[in-house]
């Protein structure tokens, strides 16, 4: 579901262990919502704790699915709190009022500061998720495993099927960039549960599996490519041919974000799909897509157009040298002048912020050096696209500030035009984010506030064109 640009988007996630002060307790949990500049508030929790006089504490974010993030040096006097979080490159400062149980205080993170009021709590309560499905299900349910014999590993899943003794149209379900379960959960929603429970009701089978070297499948996950994640979903294909409740001749692909970048490649070269579904999927090459969304996701986020130029610009730069095909040694080297020299262009506020430089830089290089990464930078959809003769849907919200539809969707259409296919549909989804949630902002913060896992209408029409192409 989710491309990211190198420039981290921190999302403001905290928690806290035990602490004593003067005597009196404030060991627990402190629960509080941080107040962004788009009207978004996320629900932060810190747990406190002392050990040996000296304090740690860890954060959470329930809205985001984030728990335990370490947190460095805790500082209290008096009724002062100081904790640093060089996790995420953040800071939270706050005055505690000990008769009321209450902290005030702001979160200061990448220049800018957000209020931050805290109340001790027994208890976290998850986020609501009214969407989420709850067995008994009304359909056979089975954990399955299946082997990619080129990889020589077993991946697990869940596959559903509306009865037994009969044969239905089948599906696989690719997720996003990312280790991710065979839910894609993301923020505590979990949309594959909850597209397999719609189209299963529809009278669909669905194979939804975990990312390899996640959850309960085997393999590697850092060192694999989108290739890679092809060849793990020929092998779930593979998989569904063998099964007596579908009907070989209509299985198709639905893929969200990456997971549609992947869908055409398979479907590229195998007669064996009968249509694919692309949601949020990319149209342009790797490197334009974070372009695109480095920009609209700091734009969003109130940033000033100086410091997005300036960022774009050092983008380009470190981009440039890892398209290049230098040996791994000199891609490294060049990475840290440049990083060290993008580092020294920041103020000596922001510097602050980014702890010691050198680990900071040690993170950057060994993220963007990943093969997965550097793959993804010079993809181009349109290879893969132009050779796609099966039936194709390709949705995107009109808010997605991660696959812009704007520039991806024609993109899509074109290429799809180009190779002679003209079964598809192309649609721009009114008021809908990257995970098709119906949003206000389009944020990434705000995926995890919104309380809806996917907009049921996103569900009717994904249900409604397959069943009119495979009639």
């Amino acid at each position: 579901m989710k491309i990211f640009s190198i420039i981290t988007i921190i999302y403001f996630l905290l928690s806290f262990p035990t602490i004593y002060s003067q005597g009196k307790v404030i060991s627990g949990s402190w629960i509080g919502k941080l107040k962004l500049p788009n009207g978004i508030q996320l629900t932060i929790v810190f747990n406190l704790q002392k050990s040996n006089d000296e304090y740690t504490a860890t954060l959470d974010s329930p809205d985001q699915g984030a728990k335990g993030i370490p947190c460095g040096k805790v500082k209290i006097e008096n009724d002062s709190i100081n904790i640093d979080v060089p996790a995420i490159v953040g800071n939270y400062v706050g005055k505690i009022i000990y008769d009321e149980k209450k902290i005030t205080g702001f979160w200061n993170q990448a220049g800018s500061s957000f209020e931050l009021n805290l109340e001790y709590t027994k208890e976290v309560s998850p986020p609501n998720r009214p969407q989420e499905p709850k067995p008994p299900f009304p359909y056979i349910v089975e954990d399955v495993k299946f082997k990619n014999e080129k990889d020589n590993i077993t991946l697990a899943g869940t596959f559903t099927y509306p009865e037994k003794n009969k044969k239905y149209p089948a599906v696989v379900l690719i997720t996003g960039s990312g280790a991710q379960n065979r839910d894609e959960e993301i923020f505590n929603h979990k949309p594959f549960l909850v597209i397999a429970d719609h189209l299963t009701k529809n009278g669909f089978a669905v194979l939804r599996y975990d990312d390899r070297g996640y959850g309960e499948s085997e393999g590697d996950h850092s060192l694999a490519t989108t290739m890679d994640f092809a060849e793990d979903v020929r092998a779930a294909v593979n998989y569904l041919k063998t099964r007596n409740e579908v009907d070989k001749n209509k299985i198709g692909l639905i893929g969200h974000s990456e997971g549609g970048m992947i869908a055409p490649v398979v479907a590229s070269s195998s007669d064996d799909i009968a249509f694919i579904v692309l949601m949020a999927a990319p149209g342009v090459p790797g490197d334009s897509i974070l372009y695109l969304q480095t920009d609209l996701i700091y734009k969003a986020e109130g940033q000033s157009e100086e410091k997005i130029q300036q960022i774009l610009k050092g983008l380009r730069e470190v981009y440039t040298i890892l398209k290049s095909d230098e040996d791994e040694i000199s891609l490294r080297e060049k990475l840290k002048i440049k990083f060290q020299e993008l580092f020294n262009q920041l103020s000596e506020e922001e510097k602050k912020q980014f702890g010691n430089p050198e680990t900071y830089m040690e993170m950057e290089i060994r993220m963007v050096m990943s093969p997965w990464f550097r793959y993804f930078l010079k993809f181009n959809p349109k290879e893969y696209l132009e050779k796609v003769k099966c039936p194709v849907l390709a949705l995107n919200g009109e808010k997605d500030l991660q696959v812009p539809p704007k520039e991806n969707l024609p993109a899509i259409e074109y290429a799809l035009k180009h190779g002679g296919n003209n079964k598809y549909l192309i649609k721009e989804l009114a008021g809908l984010n990257h995970l098709f949630q119906i949003s206000k902002y389009g944020t990434i913060g705000e995926y995890g506030v919104i309380e809806e896992t996917i907009s049921p209408s996103v569900l009717e029409i994904v249900v409604n064109w397959m069943k009119e192409t495979l009639n």
